[in-house]
């Protein structure tokens, strides 16, 4: 009878233990998630985006904007959802009856049903933008109907913003805002601690890349270096995300998470674009994600690819139409990207 409790037992333990690390490894690669962008004439229906996010397992989205197409096809589905506020509507949003609005029109009827996760207030706003000034009232406004709504547990209200933001980015510990910069993002991310919320930011070690081919070689910034260089790094990616991390503390802020919304690798259209350069990049970038940084070694890091597919209708130089992961006929242009 002991032996028979002693083996049963030790049936059950064993199953308990597969099915925690089949949950650890679940969460960890569920840090991934991929950006929705809509410029473009030959894509798929918001319902047919939707289940190919389902069908592939990613967790995640991020929508630049409330679109109620992609947020009827998101019900239920429980991925979870970074909604962008559009540059050209932060203006609008400084007044708090529009932001109160805004959720009203655009958060409530779906919170249910969607699972929000983040607001993006902005998307890559510059000190000297028009829209600057917008940036912080309008994210405490969305801040206040949200608490209003009593979401503030569920959402957190952001801002994503890129490193051009940076004044020094290497080496990554002596990262620090420009001088210019630190006027404007100083009190948005003294408000974001305030309330609990992480810091979003796109970081692209491709134009870094691009802009520094002298001193920074392709294999650094496609995760494929093997031997840290000088100081302590192998991708470029970490050494951005660090030079982050860096100004952060010089700010005192050292505890503020921040949320990759943004990487990606195009696969044609300019030096080093190519199917095989972007299809490297995202399936490390994949990987890499379910670790963290020197800095900031326990893992996961939340990231965003860029983006879904590639949209013919987005404006700027010809990079910017071929950053999908999918072409619009639904074909994964890099074999099948393990989300799960």
């Amino acid at each position: 009878m002991d032996i028979e409790f002693s083996r049963s037992m030790a049936i059950i333990l064993l199953l308990i233990g597969v099915l925690s690390s089949t949950l650890v490894d679940f969460t960890v690669a569920q840090s991934v998630g991929v950006c929705y962008g809509g410029n473009g004439n030959n894509l798929p229906s918001k319902q047919e985006v939707i289940n190919l996010y389902k069908s592939n397992r990613i967790s995640k989205i991020r929508l630049y904007y409330p679109d109620e197409g992609a947020l009827q096809a998101l019900r239920g589905s429980n991925i979870e959802v970074i909604i962008g506020v559009p540059n050209d509507q932060l203006q609008s949003l400084t007044n708090a009856n529009a932001a109160n609005n805004w959720v009203n029109k655009y958060i409530k009827p779906y919170s249910s049903a969607v699972k929000f996760k983040y607001i993006a207030v902005g998307n890559e706003v510059h000190p000297g933008d028009g829209a600057a000034s917008s940036v912080l009232p309008a994210i405490q406004n969305i801040q206040r109907a949200i608490s209003s709504a009593n979401l503030q547990n569920q959402i957190k209200v952001s801002t994503a913003i890129d490193t051009t933001l940076l004044g020094n980015s290497y080496p990554p510990k002596d990262g620090v805002f420009s001088n210019n910069a630190l006027r404007y993002i100083r009190p948005i991310i003294s408000f974001l601690a305030s309330n609990g919320a992480p810091l979003l930011a796109n970081i692209y070690p491709y134009f870094a890349y691009v802009n520094n081919q002298q001193s920074i070689g392709l294999d650094y910034a496609l995760f494929t270096k093997q031997t840290p260089n000088e100081v302590g790094y192998k991708s470029l990616f970490d050494a951005l995300l660090d030079s982050l991390y860096a100004a952060l503390e010089k700010v005192n802020t050292p505890n503020l998470k921040i949320v990759v919304s943004e990487s990606g690798w195009p696969s044609q259209g300019g030096v080093g674009a190519s199917d095989q350069n972007a299809g490297t990049y995202y399936k490390n970038l994949i990987n890499h994600a379910k670790g963290g940084t020197p800095k900031r070694p326990n893992g996961p890091i939340e990231t965003y690819l860029f983006a879904m597919f590639d949209e013919n209708q987005k404006q700027g130089p010809e990079i910017e139409r071929h950053f999908g992961i999918f072409r619009p006929d639904k074909s994964p242009k890099y074999g099948q990207l393990n989300f799960a």
